[in-house]
């Protein structure tokens, strides 16, 4: 399963098998860091990664795995570039190209503007191009998310499973949609009965959600919506409250931070873990907003993972960025020889 040149835009892009493939690499990735083994598969190679917003577990799960990888990481702020001054995508793609062996673009504050801009970028670019966030999709979290929940529950397999993603109230700011709108392009894939549970204002995307229930009904899993935080969590495995914005008022913080305002009942504390089924796990891409979205008895408590799930970013980027940008042979982590290199010049990608 050759996945060298691939963008990772979506895991609606991949196959159930491409997805199952990576979390099988990182796996192995994890006992091998785990056991101290080195594992330079991506020798003196470069991965630039462009940020147009704030990140603390992505920059650095993938600055570190692309030292341990044997490459480097290079950090690119789009307000200190010339993508400040109008630089395109088109020439961005090409140049970057030119210079090293993968791009990583973080593009998630305005809805319609992310997505697009990083399509735009893989279009032009001769090497792999990776999404660390934008408006309609995190599949570098997701893909951790899935990871975590099959080393809780130990199968992949979700059937049955009953998933909560629950809208939550932050005080802070309007926050990204990619987060759960990602859990429901992924989770039902493998089988996994996923609830959003928003106040009527939140709604998310409707053609990311039109898309999510397409593969849902392809992969046997089923997505829902309600409006009621209580009846989300009732029986549910796993628990994934988030506070994410209003998509109308994305641009307007007053607005959008009053109308937060009116859910503040809508926390995940004791009384809510209590609904959810006895077995229940909860989980946050974090930073969790402690004491709106979440209480720090349950954050902190036996039932959370979000630590775990953390540690697991690092090791689905080390695998994607080997299985993309060619550093793994597909026989176990060797890394790959001259002989078995591709030429880079104009080679023709797989999308």
């Amino acid at each position: 399963m050759a996945l060298t040149g691939k963008d990772f835009i979506s895991t609606g892009d991949w196959t159930k098998e491409e997805l199952g493939r990576a979390l099988d690499v990182a796996r192995e990735l994890k006992a091998t860091f785990k056991a101290g083994r080195p594992h330079r598969l991506l020798p003196d190679k470069t991965l630039f990664m462009i940020f147009f917003d704030l990140s603390t577990r992505t920059r650095n799960a993938f600055e570190a795995g692309m030292t341990q990888l044997g490459g480097h990481a290079h950090f690119i702020d789009a307000n200190t570039s010339q993508i400040a001054h109008g630089e395109t995508p088109h020439d961005m793609g090409i140049i970057l190209s030119t210079y090293g062996h993968g791009i990583a673009i973080r593009h998630d504050k305005v809805p319609g503007e992310g997505n697009p801009y990083m399509r735009a970028v893989a279009k032009h670019a001769e090497v792999p191009v990776i999404n660390l966030q934008c408006d309609e999709d995190h599949p570098t979290q997701q893909m951790a998310d899935l990871m975590t929940i099959e080393e809780v529950f130990g199968s992949r397999n979700l059937k049955g499973m009953r998933i909560c993603v629950s809208w939550a109230y932050a005080p802070s700011y309007a926050k990204p949609m990619s987060v759960p709108q990602g859990l429901a392009l992924l989770l039902p894939r493998f089988g996994a009965d996923v609830v959003i549970a928003r106040p009527p204002e939140y709604r998310l995307m409707p053609r990311v959600m039109e898309r999510a229930r397409r593969l849902a009904a392809e992969g046997g899993g089923r997505l829902t919506e309600i409006d009621d935080m209580d009846e989300g969590f009732r029986g549910a495995q796993v628990v994934y409250p988030k506070s994410w914005g209003a998509e109308h008022l994305f641009g307007n913080d007053r607005e959008a931070l009053a109308l937060n305002a009116k859910y503040r009942s809508w926390i995940c504390d004791t009384r809510r873990m209590k609904l959810a089924a006895k077995n229940a796990i909860y989980m946050h891409c974090l930073p969790a907003d402690r004491g709106n979205e979440v209480t720090d008895e349950v954050v902190d408590g036996p039932q959370s993972v979000v630590f775990h799930e953390a540690e697991n970013r690092l090791h689905t980027a080390k695998a994607l960025m080997a299985l993309t940008m060619g550093g793994y042979t597909g026989n176990g982590l060797r890394p790959r020889t001259k002989a078995t290199l591709r030429p880079r010049v104009r080679a023709r990608r797989r999308r």
